[in-house]
């Protein structure tokens, strides 16, 4: 059973678009997100690249993007799961500009994690503003 901890990361993976393999700037991004943000406080680092693999594994099936919604949404508290997309948003802003795959995605974990629209637009716009550039 996947804890709210796994759930995130796998949220971290879906965004990256691994389907077997994480690359190492990849992991690194996702280290870097785990070791700073509270709601990963009390998380053991060393389950990690465990999460990392098992999420890789999970997407690799048929219904791979799915199945790994649906473990998501499960393992979530609905307060978690603005959260998730959260961290979705940020990833995909990270590199500077969203591809319409991304967008596509983002749209998807909406959907699944049934975050309210308004509420994606405001966690969106908020995002945006953080990833602003002088």
């Amino acid at each position: 059973m996947l804890d709210p901890h796994g759930a995130l990361i796998y949220t971290m993976v879906i965004v990256t678009g691994a389907e077997s393999r994480i690359s190492a700037t990849e992991r690194n991004i996702i280290g870097d997100i785990v070791g700073h943000l509270p709601v990963f406080r009390g998380f053991d680092r060393n389950k990690l690249s465990g999460h990392l693999n098992d999420c890789a594994e999970l997407l690799a099936r048929e219904d791979g993007l799915e199945a790994t919604l649906a473990a998501i949404k499960e393992a979530l508290p609905a307060r978690l799961r603005e959260t998730a997309y959260a961290i979705a948003c940020d990833l995909i802003a990270s590199d500077g500009a969203a591809t319409q795959d991304e967008l596509q995605l983002l749209e998807l974990m909406r959907e699944s994690f049934e975050i309210d629209r308004l509420i994606a637009a405001a966690i969106e716009r908020g995002t945006r503003a953080r990833f602003q550039k002088v």
